[in-house]
């Protein structure tokens, strides 16, 4: 299978050079998470999250909504690839709102870059704390970007990926360079769209990021974080709420299901 790569670039609105170098990946992953949001809005409804490529194709780039990491990473793997540039799957240990030490299951996916032998982190699929530029691949190293500053430090061996809010670094996740199949997405993947358990199943999160600042909302609670400045927060009282919200601060063509409104008013 291969991306239709025009109506990806269109979405996303890209038009710089079709060259796999990285000032066009740089251009690419900050454009991507520009347009195409962040959110779980098909497991919160029980709805399947299907991972193969058309049918990312036809959610995220025709149907105009958004997804999650491992929907996020695989449509801008395929573009990528289709751009020429060699990447390889990897799978991470997400550890935001918890401790380093923490052992969580490898439920995120996250890509390798390679460019003229120099490697690259590129993840469009993080949510509020999403990269938006690449990193590479390299420890120790404050690394500047559109968003706030990153940078990898060594943990067991293995890779430690932290972002710096204000003047606190803060983890985000943990990683390995062991390649991965799309069939150790599909388990995990299952599991958190199935499991009654599953954060993307009993709760709302949506994200967008914009030049300067940041979109969340979880359940009710809408923030807007500004690069440099204070947040603004505010509570969706409403079904209508959270549609203006979810259209118009994230860019998403709101499913026309009343089970969405049924679903917000069970929300805390």
């Amino acid at each position: 299978m291969t991306i239709d790569l025009d109506a990806y670039l269109r979405r996303v609105g890209y038009t710089g050079p079709r060259a796999a170098t990285l000032e066009s990946l740089r251009e690419l992953i900050l454009r991507h998470t520009e347009t195409i949001p962040f959110e779980n809005l098909n497991p919160f409804l029980g709805w399947p999250v299907l991972l193969d490529l058309p049918a990312l194709e036809e959610k995220l780039v025709k149907g105009r909504r958004g997804g999650y990491c491992f929907e996020q990473n695989r449509l801008f793997q395929a573009a990528l690839a289709a751009l020429g540039f060699r990447t390889t799957d990897l799978a991470a240990r997400v550890l935001w709102n918890t401790t380093d030490d923490a052992i969580t299951p490898r439920s995120h996916m996250l890509l390798r870059i390679d460019l003229d032998d120099e490697p690259y982190i590129a993840d469009v699929g993080f949510g509020g704390q999403v990269l938006t530029g690449p990193l590479r691949l390299e420890l120790g190293t404050e690394q500047a970007t559109p968003h706030e500053p990153f940078r990898l430090l060594e943990k067991e061996g293995d890779f430690l990926m932290q972002s710096k809010i204000g003047d606190a670094w803060r983890s985000t996740y943990w990683f390995d360079l062991k390649p991965q199949y799309p069939v150790d997405f599909e388990v995990s993947n299952y599991y958190l769209y199935t499991h009654p358990r599953s954060h993307f199943r009993t709760g709302l999160m949506v994200a967008r990021s914009i030049p300067d600042r940041r979109y969340t909302l979880r359940n009710r609670q809408f923030t807007v974080h500004h690069l440099g400045g204070p947040s603004e927060r505010r509570v969706l009282e409403s079904g209508r709420d959270l549609r203006e919200t979810l259209e118009r601060d994230f860019l998403i063509a709101v499913p026309d299901a009343p089970e969405l409104d049924a679903a917000f008013e069970r929300l805390t």
